[in-house]
C-alpha cells in the first residue's frame, strides 16, 4: 500500500518484481496512490487494480514490456474488488459506502447499497467484497463490524458473521477486512485489530 506499487513474488524466488507503479506516489498512468487490492484478469492476462488515492480502478497489462497501466473507472472510492463470470466487477467504494456491480465494457454501474449507516439497508466503510456463483454478494462492513450478505433479488443486507457493534469475542469483529467464502458456505474473515483470521460455518 505504502510503495505504492504491485509486486511480484513467484515461488522459490528470492526477490520480487514490480509489475505495476514503483515509480512513487502520485497520479499519473505510471503510478499507483496506495493501492489497496489487485486481482488478475487471465482473459486479458492483465491486473485490475484499486488505486483509491487516486480514485480509480486501474487494468495494467501483465507484459514486461508494459510501463503504464489506463484508467478502467474513474471517480470511485475503491477498497477491495471481486469478479463474477468475466463479465462483472464488484467493488467496494468507501466514499459513497456502497458495493458497486460494473459491467465489464461498459459505463453504467449498480449501486447495491449507498448511504452510510448502521441499518440492514447501509454500509459503513464496506471494505473487502466477495460474490459467489449464485450473485450472493458478502462485503465486509468495516465501520459496523459485521460482514454482510445480499441475495441478486433482496432489498436489503442480512448480517451473515459477526454482531452490530466491534469486540473481541468470537462472535464479533473489530474492523473486518478480507474475506473469504468455500464451496460449502464457509466463511474465512481476516478480523485486523483482533489480529486473527475466523472461520465463520454457515
Amino acid at each position: 500500500m505504502y510503495n505504492h506499487r504491485i509486486i511480484q513474488w513467484k515461488i522459490d524466488d528470492t526477490n520480487g518484481q514490480v509489475i505495476a507503479g514503483g515509480n512513487g506516489q502520485g497520479n499519473r498512468l505510471d503510478q499507483l496512490d496506495r493501492p489497496t487490492d489487485v486481482l488478475l484478469d487471465k482473459y486479458t492476462d492483465s491486473l485490475i487494480i484499486c488505486d483509491p488515492g487516486n480514485l480509480r480502478v486501474v487494468q495494467w497489462p501483465r507484459r514486461t514490456d508494459t510501463i503504464q497501466g489506463e484508467i478502467l473507472i474513474d471517480n470511485i472510492a475503491c477498497w477491495g474488488l471481486t469478479m463474477y463470470d468475466h463479465k462483472y466487477f464488484y467493488i467496494s467504494d468507501t466514499e459513497n459506502n456502497a458495493v458497486i456491480r460494473y459491467q465489464i465494457g461498459n459505463k453504467n454501474r449498480t449501486i447495491r447499497t449507498s448511504e452510510r449507516g448502521a441499518s440492514l439497508n447501509q454500509l459503513n466503510f464496506p471494505t473487502y467484497p466477495f460474490v459467489n456463483q449464485e450473485q450472493t454478494v458478502y462485503v465486509s462492513d468495516n465501520g459496523n463490524h459485521p460482514v454482510m450478505k445480499r441475495t441478486i433479488y433482496a432489498k436489503e443486507d442480512i448480517i451473515v458473521a459477526g454482531i452490530q457493534g466491534r469486540g473481541n469475542a468470537v462472535t464479533q469483529f473489530n474492523h473486518p477486512n478480507g474475506i473469504f467464502v468455500d464451496m460449502l458456505g464457509t466463511l474465512y474473515i481476516a478480523d485486523m485489530w483482533n489480529h486473527r483470521v475466523i472461520r465463520w460455518p454457515k
